[in-house]
């Protein structure tokens, strides 16, 4: 039997702030993992940019634990909807499902303040959407190791939890846009690949190898083989996404922004935004409304 649990966050002026503190939003990146390349400008503690959670209400937040198969575990999964939206109308949203970084979890983007900048986007005029977050493992790349294959639970068992969770249903549940940070980068472009229906997809500080020295000393791939099938920038030219959909932020000073711009190019992204920043939550936070606006208006053929 599937165990739901439900906890409604937003609604109490729950404040980013407080949560925070509990729910970390962080990456541990080493330096130049990109392919063994220094980053411009200094190491991953530099450039940092101080982004700021939206002083605005949350929406409704829900979080349920989902029985997941795939993952042979069971996972959180949060739902955000912007604030003012009800039950009846939040039903006909578009999903956009969030992948969380390296050492993070669904409840690390809560903490981020993703139903903040979700409310914030849509009160500056960006058609109103969803947001889900899932956990998909703390060092996982959001790719199978062993009996834990995320991407299967993302394919196979979302669209119904998200069916059940009242989230939309005019799509069957099934995500219309991803948005990843970091490892959760990776792993969007992955899920886009294998989808092969989202109208977007963005991504945050993408932690891409250009190397399998690269891949193997910090990523946890078995070998070359599972790598080279897994890695976007082995993939350009069967992203699985139109170009028009796909954007990219990375700060100049992220360990992963030579291979993230080489992605851009190459893969010819619609946004492909490099300012000073660091890896780091700060940066996320600073480049977070424009990643929103840019998923917003896609899903809503703005763009």
């Amino acid at each position: 039997m599937r165990r739901r649990t439900f906890l409604a966050i937003g609604g109490a002026g729950v404040g980013a702030a407080a949560l925070g503190g509990a729910w970390a939003a962080t990456d541990t990146a080493p330096r130049g993992p990109g392919g063994g390349d220094a980053p411009e400008g200094g190491g991953p503690g530099s450039g940092r940019t101080p982004g700021e959670v939206p002083d605005v209400p949350a929406g409704r937040v829900e979080t349920h634990r989902v029985a997941s198969r795939a993952r042979s575990a069971v996972p959180r999964l949060i739902t955000m909807v912007p604030h003012g939206i009800g039950a009846r109308q939040a039903r006909e949203l578009p999903v956009c499902v969030v992948l969380h970084p390296r050492d993070s979890s669904a409840r690390g983007m809560v903490g981020l303040g993703m139903p903040q900048f979700l409310t914030a986007a849509v009160r500056s005029g960006v058609p109103p959407f969803a947001l889900a977050a899932v956990d998909g493992g703390q060092d996982s790349y959001w790719h199978a190791i062993g009996r834990n294959d995320p991407q299967e639970m993302l394919l196979e068992e979302l669209p119904g939890w998200l069916g059940e969770a009242g989230l939309g249903l005019p799509d069957d549940g099934v995500p219309r846009a991803a948005l990843g940070i970091s490892m959760g980068g990776y792993g969007s472009l992955v899920y886009a690949r294998r989808r092969r229906t989202l109208d977007a997809v963005a991504v945050l500080s993408p932690a891409l190898f250009r190397s399998w020295e690269a891949a193997r000393t910090y990523g946890p791939f078995p070998d070359r083989r599972d790598w080279e099938g897994t890695e976007p920038l082995r993939h350009v030219d069967d992203l699985g996404i139109d170009a028009a959909g796909l954007g990219v932020w990375c700060g100049r000073q992220d360990p992963f922004h030579r291979a993230a711009r080489e992605f851009a190019a190459r893969s010819g992204a619609a946004v492909g935004e490099f300012t000073d920043g660091a890896h780091d939550p700060g940066y996320w936070r600073a480049v977070m409304p424009r990643a929103l606006e840019f998923v917003g208006r896609r899903l809503a053929g703005d763009q």
